[in-house]
């Protein structure tokens, strides 16, 4: 291969695809300087050509290492009320370690699985996308000893916040029948809180994880950004993309933090000085469950006053969060109100910077200017569009944050997002001002309880369209969205049942969220473990205080 072609107008970028080059860009160039870049843009294309003639740079999978037996699709009856996408059994035949020998493990289905179909929770424009790596969170669980045994339904393109936006069907909440497990890790929270698994993998954009975690009555924990890697995993915007465990004990969460955490060498959002297996979550929290008495003595605990300042805030997530708040001072913390009037600014920050970018990485799948591996047998050539079928294909919370996406940058450009990013910035700088004087701070998790899920026949009965289904999804990211963007690690804790005001028959899980300093989640899941073990949260009722 040359790197200059020779000057053969036969052999250059032809004079038609240069003019529609530049028609395109809204450009002129000089008639006499046309032939030079075609020139150029020649030994370009013979560059581009030759590097696609090139082996791809993929890791391996090792199926004899790491085998997948009985790969299927559930039936009906199959799918644990819509929490299974797809079902297989993987385990590894030589374990580097066994602290997860004998649990069983799912994974949320946008995390790749060599050889199982990855849905990312919306149906497939043609055949669909079957992965040939493993994602490096796989590859740990199993190193670790555990066993596999499938993908869990995510909402569609992990837009949805209410748990019936699945191609795969509703996913229904194990605690109330026909109530949602909060989304978009709806599978996860489902197969968890109903003994399906033992432990499950959840992502978290905007509360993914921790908002199924408070609806199903579980522990989920969003680490610090970049503690634990997102190798292998559909992305929605990369500098919000966490993943973290789903487990029904604050010990088993430690646990998985340990397996999970720490560099693996293709991801550049983990700093390469966090050594996998050296963070010691488990030891950690066994240390501080050793104290017999006020075993969280010193620590200085913030309930956030704007956490509580939601328009849609239930009074029983209320009343149960700030009784479960105050305990810890019968811990040895001392427990005060602190406020930080930026958070209740952070929704329409988060609203305009998301669209822009996770248009372009979730949605077109453009992960360019990232140091990772990228999954090039799913990237398709899309000239910054959608074709009709693919956007027919998402839900109304992806083709909202299409057509977000696509407004915004026509109308506004890159200042926005920009203007955006320095906002969030700045709140994160007053999160910290406030890490100053506070080790955790504390707030709901979701402001409310969750709601009924509908069928797709009731949504075509109803005509519910974009505006009323999206609708449903106002203000439950009120407390977890701004730590996505910030960075800080953020556990749901689940502390009691309330009931929902027109169905006072029903009992729904509620959560509170710990949120701490970035880097120390221990801090986090010591206080989770503590009050843990001096409480039965499954004996607490709003309705009793």
């Amino acid at each position: 291969m040359s790197e200059i072609p020779p000057t053969d107008d036969s052999r250059l970028v032809s004079r038609e695809n240069f003019q529609e080059l530049l028609a395109d860009a809204k450009l002129t160039i000089p008639e006499s300087e046309h032939n030079d870049f075609r020139v150029l843009l020649s030994a370009l294309d013979e560059a581009a050509k030759h590097l696609l003639q090139l082996d791809d740079e993929q890791p391996t999978v090792d199926l004899e290492l790491y085998p997948r037996i009985n790969i299927h699709i559930p039936d009906g009856k199959d799918t644990d009320k819509g929490g299974w996408a797809t079902k297989v059994t993987v385990v590894c035949t030589k374990p580097k370690n066994s602290l997860l020998a004998g649990r069983t493990v799912a994974l949320k289905d946008n995390i790749a699985l060599a050889g199982v179909r990855c849905l990312n929770g919306t149906p497939p424009v043609g055949d669909a996308w079957i992965p040939t790596v493993d994602a490096t969170v796989a590859t740990r669980v199993l190193d670790a000893g555990a066993t596999i045994l499938g993908k869990a339904a995510c909402e569609n393109g992990c837009f949805g916040g209410v748990s019936d936006t699945a191609c795969t069907g509703p996913v229904d909440n194990p605690w109330a029948p026909g109530y949602s497990t909060g989304g978009s890790s709806s599978g996860s929270g489902r197969l968890v809180a109903s003994g399906q698994v033992d432990l499950a993998l959840g992502c978290d954009q905007g509360g993914s994880i921790r908002l199924p975690a408070a609806h199903c009555g579980l522990v989920g924990h969003k680490p610090t950004w970049g503690l634990v890697p997102y190798t292998g995993i559909l992305s929605l915007e990369a500098t919000i993309d966490h993943v973290g465990p789903m487990t029904k004990t604050v010990a088993d969460c430690a646990l998985l933090m340990d397996v999970l955490a720490g560099y693996d060498g293709m991801d550049d959002r983990v700093p390469r000085m966090v050594k996998h297996g050296s963070l010691g979550f488990v030891k950690g929290i066994e240390a501080t469950l050793g104290k017999k008495e006020k075993p969280l003595e010193g620590l200085k605990v913030g309930i956030l006053k704007e956490g509580f300042e939601s328009s849609r805030m239930d009074p029983g997530v209320e009343k149960l969060v700030r009784a479960a708040a105050a305990k810890f001072e019968a811990y040895g913390a001392t427990v005060t109100t602190c406020s930080i009037p930026l958070h209740t600014e952070s929704a329409p920050t988060w609203m305009c910077a998301l669209p822009m970018a996770g248009m372009r990485q979730g949605i077109l799948g453009d992960m360019t200017g990232r140091k990772q591996l990228f999954m090039t047998n799913r990237i398709q050539k899309t000239d910054g569009l959608l074709s009709q079928a693919a956007f027919d294909a998402y839900g109304p919370g992806g083709q909202n944050t299409f057509l977000r996406g696509r407004f915004l940058q026509k109308k506004y450009g890159p200042a926005l997002h920009a203007r955006a990013l320095n906002l969030m910035r700045r709140l994160t700088d007053e999160y910290d001002k406030a890490f100053a004087e506070f080790d955790l701070l504390v707030m709901p998790t979701a402001p409310m309880l969750t709601q009924k899920t509908m069928t797709r026949e009731q949504k075509v009965a109803e005509e519910a369209g974009p505006l009323r289904l999206l609708n449903r999804n106002l203000g439950v990211t009120h407390n977890t969205a701004p730590f996505d963007f910030s960075g800080h690690p953020a556990l749901s804790l689940p502390i009691g049942f309330a009931s929902p005001a027109d169905d006072p028959g029903v009992k729904l899980p509620v959560g509170m969220q710990l949120v701490g300093r970035q880097y120390e989640d221990l801090v986090c899941l010591q206080a989770a473990a503590v009050w843990e073990r001096e409480n039965d949260w499954q004996t607490i009722y709003a309705g009793d205080l």
